[in-house]
């Protein structure tokens, strides 16, 4: 194991070391129950970035990804083929093309979060007694601090 910088307590680095072990487990545990198989990361990316965000020009998605615009392009393409985004005219440029997703990858999206959400919720319910799952509603909190600016 690597030393610790000295200004981080071993409590602080172990349990930094087991959150991260943890929340990759479980982000695999809810990627096995995806039913959108086979797409890439980046396809996965790109479509969760248009059910977000909306309508995007494939330079922006493709900045957004960190990919070259000509990655971005083939990546495009086999969403398209595949009938899962679908690309406009851009209506203030009509030199410029919009990517928005279809009405199938929107339900194929929703169904898929549904099901994860789902899974988690259920196994909240059926693995802590109710105080354990006041605690953990707590611990989201604090953890949710982790993150903000």
């Amino acid at each position: 194991m690597a030393e610790n910088p000295k200004d981080i307590r071993e409590p602080a680095a172990r349990a930094a070391g087991e959150l991260r072990v943890l929340i990759g487990r479980l982000r695999r545990t809810l990627k096995e129950l995806d039913p959108i198989d086979g797409l890439t990361p980046t396809q996965l990316s790109v479509l969760s970035r248009l059910h977000n965000d909306g309508p995007a020009s494939p330079g922006a998605l493709a900045a957004a990804d960190r990919v070259r615009p000509q990655s971005m392009g083939a990546t495009l393409a086999i969403l398209e083929e595949q009938q899962l985004i679908e690309r406009r005219p851009d209506p203030d440029d009509g030199r410029r093309q919009v990517v928005s997703l279809t009405e199938e990858a929107v339900e194929i999206i929703r169904g898929s979060r549904r099901l994860r959400e789902e899974w988690l919720a259920r196994a909240l319910q059926e693995r802590y007694t109710e105080d354990e799952f006041q605690l953990l509603v707590q611990a989201l909190g604090l953890l949710d601090r982790l993150i903000e600016p």
